[in-house]
Protein backbone atom coordinates (compact mmCIF):
# COMPACT_ATOMS: atom_id res chain seq x y z
CA UNK A 1 0.00 0.00 0.00
CA UNK A 2 1.35 3.76 -1.05
CA UNK A 3 1.57 5.75 2.05
CA UNK A 4 -0.66 8.28 0.32
CA UNK A 5 -3.21 5.14 1.13
CA UNK A 6 -2.25 4.52 4.26
CA UNK A 7 -3.02 8.63 4.82
CA UNK A 8 -6.23 7.91 3.63
CA UNK A 9 -7.40 5.57 6.14
CA UNK A 10 -8.28 6.70 9.10
CA UNK A 11 -5.86 4.94 11.49
CA UNK A 12 -6.19 7.23 14.56
CA UNK A 13 -10.16 6.59 14.22
CA UNK A 14 -9.25 3.00 13.93
CA UNK A 15 -7.73 2.81 16.77
CA UNK A 16 -9.86 5.02 18.78
CA UNK A 17 -12.80 2.38 18.13
CA UNK A 18 -10.59 -0.89 19.22
CA UNK A 19 -10.09 1.17 22.42
CA UNK A 20 -13.48 1.96 22.97
CA UNK A 21 -14.88 -0.79 21.91
CA UNK A 22 -13.15 -2.83 24.56
CA UNK A 23 -13.63 -0.69 27.23
CA UNK A 24 -17.39 -1.16 26.46
CA UNK A 25 -16.82 -4.60 26.32
CA UNK A 26 -15.19 -5.01 29.34
CA UNK A 27 -17.84 -2.39 31.46
CA UNK A 28 -20.88 -4.67 29.45
CA UNK A 29 -18.61 -8.21 31.01
CA UNK A 30 -18.62 -7.00 34.46
CA UNK A 31 -22.29 -5.83 34.63
CA UNK A 32 -23.27 -9.27 33.40
CA UNK A 33 -21.08 -10.74 36.44
CA UNK A 34 -22.61 -8.70 38.71
CA UNK A 35 -26.29 -9.66 37.22
CA UNK A 36 -25.32 -13.33 37.77
CA UNK A 37 -24.46 -12.76 40.96
CA UNK A 38 -27.81 -10.92 41.70
CA UNK A 39 -29.48 -13.75 40.16
CA UNK A 40 -27.44 -16.18 42.20
CA UNK A 41 -28.10 -14.67 45.49
CA UNK A 42 -30.82 -11.63 45.49
CA UNK A 43 -30.08 -9.18 47.87
CA UNK A 44 -26.69 -9.53 47.74
CA UNK A 45 -24.50 -6.22 48.17
CA UNK A 46 -22.44 -5.96 44.46
CA UNK A 47 -18.81 -4.75 44.24
CA UNK A 48 -20.36 -2.08 42.08
CA UNK A 49 -22.51 -0.69 44.90
CA UNK A 50 -20.40 1.95 46.82
CA UNK A 51 -23.73 4.25 48.08
CA UNK A 52 -27.09 4.41 48.06
CA UNK A 53 -26.67 6.74 44.75
CA UNK A 54 -23.49 5.67 43.42
CA UNK A 55 -24.56 1.45 42.68
CA UNK A 56 -25.74 -0.77 39.97
CA UNK A 57 -27.87 -3.14 41.85
CA UNK A 58 -30.56 -1.16 41.35
CA UNK A 59 -30.32 -0.27 37.43
CA UNK A 60 -29.97 -4.14 36.92
CA UNK A 61 -33.26 -4.57 38.61
CA UNK A 62 -35.02 -2.43 36.76
CA UNK A 63 -37.31 -2.58 34.28
CA UNK A 64 -34.79 -0.60 32.43
CA UNK A 65 -32.27 -2.71 32.51
CA UNK A 66 -33.74 -5.27 30.49
CA UNK A 67 -35.23 -3.11 27.60
CA UNK A 68 -35.71 -6.30 25.44
CA UNK A 69 -36.68 -8.64 28.04
CA UNK A 70 -33.28 -9.68 28.89
CA UNK A 71 -30.49 -7.98 30.65
CA UNK A 72 -28.72 -4.69 29.05
CA UNK A 73 -25.53 -6.01 29.26
CA UNK A 74 -26.17 -8.61 26.68
CA UNK A 75 -26.23 -6.06 24.05
CA UNK A 76 -23.45 -4.63 25.19
CA UNK A 77 -21.15 -7.75 24.51
CA UNK A 78 -22.67 -7.70 20.75
CA UNK A 79 -22.46 -4.46 19.60
CA UNK A 80 -19.58 -3.30 21.27
CA UNK A 81 -17.67 -5.77 19.05
CA UNK A 82 -18.30 -3.60 15.84
CA UNK A 83 -16.37 -1.07 16.71
CA UNK A 84 -13.40 -3.26 17.46
CA UNK A 85 -13.80 -5.72 14.50
CA UNK A 86 -14.27 -2.38 11.87
CA UNK A 87 -11.26 -0.79 13.57
CA UNK A 88 -8.85 -3.62 13.24
CA UNK A 89 -10.08 -4.35 9.53
CA UNK A 90 -9.41 -0.45 8.79
CA UNK A 91 -5.73 -1.19 10.50
CA UNK A 92 -5.39 -4.45 8.46
CA UNK A 93 -5.99 -2.11 5.43
CA UNK A 94 -9.73 -2.59 5.16
CA UNK A 95 -11.87 0.17 3.33
CA UNK A 96 -15.31 0.61 3.91
CA UNK A 97 -17.98 2.15 1.27
CA UNK A 98 -19.88 4.91 2.20
CA UNK A 99 -23.24 2.10 2.76
CA UNK A 100 -20.99 0.37 5.23
CA UNK A 101 -20.06 3.36 6.99
CA UNK A 102 -23.95 5.07 7.04
CA UNK A 103 -25.20 1.60 8.40
CA UNK A 104 -22.38 1.58 11.04
CA UNK A 105 -23.20 5.33 11.66
CA UNK A 106 -26.74 4.39 12.33
CA UNK A 107 -25.77 1.30 14.25
CA UNK A 108 -23.93 4.19 16.68
CA UNK A 109 -26.41 6.32 16.72
CA UNK A 110 -28.86 4.02 18.10
CA UNK A 111 -26.01 3.29 20.62
CA UNK A 112 -26.25 6.95 21.63
CA UNK A 113 -29.32 7.47 22.10
CA UNK A 114 -30.26 4.26 23.96
CA UNK A 115 -27.16 5.69 26.83
CA UNK A 116 -28.77 8.59 26.51
CA UNK A 117 -31.89 7.32 27.42
CA UNK A 118 -30.43 5.46 29.72
CA UNK A 119 -28.55 8.36 31.56
CA UNK A 120 -32.40 9.75 31.83
CA UNK A 121 -33.83 6.93 33.61
CA UNK A 122 -31.28 6.38 35.67
CA UNK A 123 -30.84 10.08 37.46
CA UNK A 124 -34.26 10.95 37.17
CA UNK A 125 -36.51 7.76 37.71
CA UNK A 126 -33.84 5.47 39.46
CA UNK A 127 -31.81 8.04 41.06
CA UNK A 128 -28.68 5.88 41.36
CA UNK A 129 -25.61 6.09 38.91
CA UNK A 130 -23.85 2.98 38.32
CA UNK A 131 -20.63 3.35 37.71
CA UNK A 132 -20.24 0.31 34.86
CA UNK A 133 -23.61 2.09 32.93
CA UNK A 134 -21.54 5.39 32.69
CA UNK A 135 -18.15 3.55 31.89
CA UNK A 136 -20.38 2.79 28.46
CA UNK A 137 -22.08 6.07 28.20
CA UNK A 138 -18.37 7.56 28.33
CA UNK A 139 -16.81 5.68 25.67
CA UNK A 140 -20.32 5.45 23.56
CA UNK A 141 -20.49 9.62 23.65
CA UNK A 142 -16.99 10.51 21.82
CA UNK A 143 -17.56 7.25 19.59
CA UNK A 144 -21.01 8.58 18.12
CA UNK A 145 -18.92 12.11 17.67
CA UNK A 146 -15.74 10.98 16.32
CA UNK A 147 -17.59 8.47 13.66
CA UNK A 148 -20.13 10.85 12.77
CA UNK A 149 -18.54 14.10 12.31
CA UNK A 150 -15.89 11.58 10.21
CA UNK A 151 -18.23 10.47 7.79
CA UNK A 152 -20.02 14.00 7.39
CA UNK A 153 -16.06 15.15 6.70
CA UNK A 154 -15.69 12.96 4.19
CA UNK A 155 -19.14 12.82 2.56
CA UNK A 156 -19.50 9.26 3.25
CA UNK A 157 -22.83 10.51 4.43
CA UNK A 158 -24.11 13.20 1.79
CA UNK A 159 -24.85 16.95 3.04
CA UNK A 160 -24.53 20.52 1.44
CA UNK A 161 -20.56 21.84 1.55
CA UNK A 162 -20.82 23.92 4.02
CA UNK A 163 -21.65 21.27 6.94
CA UNK A 164 -18.86 18.99 5.31
CA UNK A 165 -16.55 22.13 6.23
CA UNK A 166 -18.12 22.39 9.36
CA UNK A 167 -17.83 18.43 10.67
CA UNK A 168 -14.61 18.97 9.42
CA UNK A 169 -13.54 21.67 11.45
CA UNK A 170 -15.10 20.26 14.77
CA UNK A 171 -13.91 17.04 14.29
CA UNK A 172 -10.51 17.84 15.56
CA UNK A 173 -12.77 18.69 18.47
CA UNK A 174 -14.10 14.93 19.88
CA UNK A 175 -12.49 15.19 22.97
CA UNK A 176 -13.87 18.31 24.11
CA UNK A 177 -17.21 17.36 22.46
CA UNK A 178 -17.33 14.36 24.60
CA UNK A 179 -15.95 16.01 27.77
CA UNK A 180 -18.76 19.01 27.68
CA UNK A 181 -21.04 15.93 27.39
CA UNK A 182 -19.42 14.47 30.53
CA UNK A 183 -20.07 17.75 31.99
CA UNK A 184 -23.91 18.49 31.27
CA UNK A 185 -24.65 14.71 32.88
CA UNK A 186 -22.45 15.35 36.02
CA UNK A 187 -24.40 18.50 36.77
CA UNK A 188 -27.85 17.68 35.92
CA UNK A 189 -27.08 14.19 38.32
CA UNK A 190 -25.55 16.70 40.77
CA UNK A 191 -28.60 19.01 40.70
CA UNK A 192 -30.82 15.67 40.44
CA UNK A 193 -29.53 13.65 43.54
CA UNK A 194 -26.68 15.36 44.99
CA UNK A 195 -24.37 12.71 44.23
CA UNK A 196 -21.56 14.18 46.13
CA UNK A 197 -23.05 14.28 49.30
CA UNK A 198 -23.60 10.59 49.25
CA UNK A 199 -19.83 10.21 48.34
Amino acid sequence: MTASGVRNRPIALAIFMIFAGLIGLWASFELMIEKIHTLENPGVDLSCDFSLVVQCAANLGSQQGAVLGFPNPIIGLIAFMAPVVVGAAILAGARFNSWFWVVFNLGIAGAFAFILWLAYQSIFNLGTLCVWCMTVWSVTIPLFWAVTLRNFKVGAIPAPKRIRKAAGAAYSWVPVIAIVGYIIIAVVAQVRLDVLAYL
